[in-house]
């Protein structure tokens, strides 16, 4: 899937070290989950950044019920 400029531009982006915290992992799990194409991630300079929808659909996909 492509996005469009437009769409980039409007898009929430967060750092490789906040999405570790609030998934609760270490820095270097979220840049495995990137390296191995499981969360797709946009490099600024020498970080990453990743747009909050995709977190949450990853979240989504990988997301069970208890019981």
């Amino acid at each position: 899937m492509h996005l469009s400029t437009i769409e980039y531009a409007k898009a929430r982006f967060s750092t490789v070290a906040e999405v570790a915290r609030a998934l609760r992992v270490s820095n270097m799990t979220v840049y495995r989950l990137i390296s191995s194409g499981q969360l797709p991630a946009v490099r600024v300079g020498k970080s990453y950044r990743l747009r909050d929808e995709d977190v949450d659909r990853y979240l989504a996909e990988r997301f069970t019920e208890a019981g």
